[in-house]
Formats: structure tokens, sequence, C-alpha cells
């Protein structure tokens, strides 16, 4: 099971709270896209890894999506919040409802200062 992927030098792993910047082209115009949300799975390897997005949209319903890294139409992701979770598929925010479908402790990103004796 993938852990982590990595997307222009950024290391994107489970847990994640991520804006996934996408071109979208409707007739003759292209647009950029934002979609953010927990990354929930990374699935596969090499060139077919996909990443799944999940976010709580207009009235309490839950939104999910599924890129592929590869994906021309990716321009640029964005890391907003590292999470530090034990599982590798965090399907059971699936379940939840409100605050608690978005509520994953923020790892602990500073380093430990070392005591000087």
């Amino acid at each position: 099971m993938a852990q982590y992927l990595t997307h222009n030098d950024l290391k994107i792993s489970v847990g994640d709270t991520v804006k996934v910047h996408q071109e979208i082209s409707e007739g003759d115009k292209t647009r950029i896209q934002i979609f953010e949300g927990i990354v929930i799975a990374i699935k596969n390897r090499g060139n077919g890894k996909t990443f799944t997005v999940r976010k709580i949209g207009a009235g309490g319903i839950g939104v999910e999506k599924i890129y592929p890294i590869n994906m021309p139409q990716i321009k640029k992701i964005e890391v907003k919040r590292k999470g530090n979770v034990r599982r590798a598929k965090l399907y059971y925010l699936r379940d939840r409802l409100g605050k608690s479908a978005t509520r994953i402790k923020e790892k602990d990103t500073h380093t430990k200062a070392v005591k000087a004796e």
C-alpha cells in the first residue's frame, strides 16, 4: 500500500489537507478550479498511482475526487496541513458527520531543541 506520493518534489501522504489546482476547459475557455480536502487514500504504484481527496460540501454532503498523479490537468498541489494518522486508508471518515469528518490531528513539524549541557 502506498503511504505517500511525490508531485513536483512535494511529499504528500494520507491525512494531509491539500488544495488541488485543476485546469478545466469549457468550450474555448480554460480556468483553474481548486478542490480542497483531506487525502483519504493513495493507491497503486508507478504511473498508475492515484490519490483520493474528500471534502464536506454544501449542506454537509461529502464529495470525493480521485486524481491520477500523472494527470496533465493538475497544475499544482498545495499542502495546507500535515496530518498525523495511523492508517493507510481513512475510509472511516465517510461515516462521520460535521466537524468530526474533517478533524485529524496535525503532525508536529517542530523539532525539539536539544538541551545543552
